[in-house]
């Protein structure tokens, strides 16, 4: 990382609110698209995003870790307020929409669409880990991080959820 990033974390251990907003910025597309593969609506996961910025802004001043740790520690806490509305007895799974009119050449969205639909039906645990090495790209030590695990069991994980949407989606392809 750049000297900027450990000045703006300085800045924002001292209580800065521009500068923290400058450490959070870059991570929320991130953020977004993990609370979104966990949830599954975009209202909900806009709703996990906000929660878990007011969280981080408020934890910010006692971060600990190096500038480089910001997306992992960030990601955990908006995994964590992802599972906290999963909890909530309101929440309510909405089906994925069915596409109307595929033809011959909308071959790649029924492909997409059922590779979501199988995601879909994964445990949370297995959707978590699939989004953050797949969909995130995130290197294999902060997915451990970000779940909480080692790496031995971060890869014994992903293995499991890979080998369990492959079951999911030849299952998917026996019925059509």
């Amino acid at each position: 990382m750049d000297p900027g990033h450990v000045d703006d974390l300085d800045l924002a251990h001292l209580g800065d609110q521009e500068a923290m907003s400058r450490l959070l910025e870059p991570l929320l597309d991130q953020g977004y698209r993990l609370a979104f593969t966990i949830l599954r609506r975009r209202e909900a996961a806009q709703d996990a995003l906000q929660d878990s910025c007011l969280n981080a802004l408020r934890a910010l001043p006692r971060f600990q870790g190096a500038p480089d740790g910001l997306r992992p520690w960030f990601l955990t806490i908006v995994r964590n307020s992802c599972r906290s509305q999963l909890r909530r007895p309101s929440f309510r799974w909405l089906p994925l929409p069915e596409l109307a009119g595929q033809n011959d050449e909308s071959d790649l969205v029924a492909r997409r669409q059922d590779l979501a639909q199988g995601v879909g039906t994964l445990r949370p645990q297995h959707r978590q880990v699939l989004a953050l090495f797949y969909y995130l790209d995130l290197p294999l030590s902060e997915v451990a991080q970000i779940l909480g695990l080692s790496e031995r069991a971060t890869k014994s994980r992903l293995y499991r959820a890979v080998g369990a949407l492959r079951r999911q989606l030849q299952s998917a392809e026996e019925h059509t």
